[in-house]
């Protein structure tokens, strides 16, 4: 069987234009403009081949300011939802695509769930760990590193979070 996987880019831009959909979501009710997507890809682990279409298991945005929760982080939410859709914690098969760069603690989660790639739009120069600041996705003193792709829609992710901080400060 054959699956029309489209072509890496392409489908990064796709994603990540869900993400940036997540991030209006947040600006809405007054929260931070941030957005994650979680795509579940199934690869086999000896040929690489993929099992199936790729396919969005889970969506969020940022609800710090709504719940009260320091650790409601869009990307965090969205890999809890993807963990209860796949009823497991290894998420050793999925992307997570986020409009601004992880923090410490997100990028701590996807080393804790193994996933296989990030992708994120902006760069954080304040709290990012998976390049800027840190590099959490690569240190080879952990257990696990994954890949992490940055800048893309870069452009539209940080012109949404600098807009929703420029109407904040009037």
């Amino acid at each position: 069987m054959q699956f029309n996987i489209p072509d890496r880019t392409e489908a990064d831009i796709v994603y990540m234009r869900l993400a940036l959909e997540e991030a209006n979501a947040a600006a809405a009710v007054g929260e931070v403009p941030i957005g994650a997507v979680v795509v579940y890809e199934p690869i086999d682990r000896g040929t690489r081949k993929a099992l199936a279409e790729p396919r969005v298991i889970a969506r969020a945005h940022n609800l710090r300011e709504t719940t009260n929760d320091p650790t409601a982080h869009a990307e965090l939410i969205a890999m809890r939802e993807a963990a209860r859709a796949l009823e497991a914690w290894r998420l050793s098969d999925c992307t997570v695509y986020v409009t601004l760069e992880p923090c410490i603690m997100c990028a701590g989660l996807m080393h804790q769930a193994r996933v296989r790639r990030c992708v994120y739009g902006a760069s954080d120069r304040k709290a990012g760990a998976l390049g800027t600041l840190y590099q959490v996705n690569a240190d080879e003193r952990l257990n696990h590193r994954f890949e992490a792709t940055g800048g893309v829609l870069e452009v539209e992710c940080r012109e949404k979070l600098q807009a929703f901080f420029a109407a904040r400060r009037g």
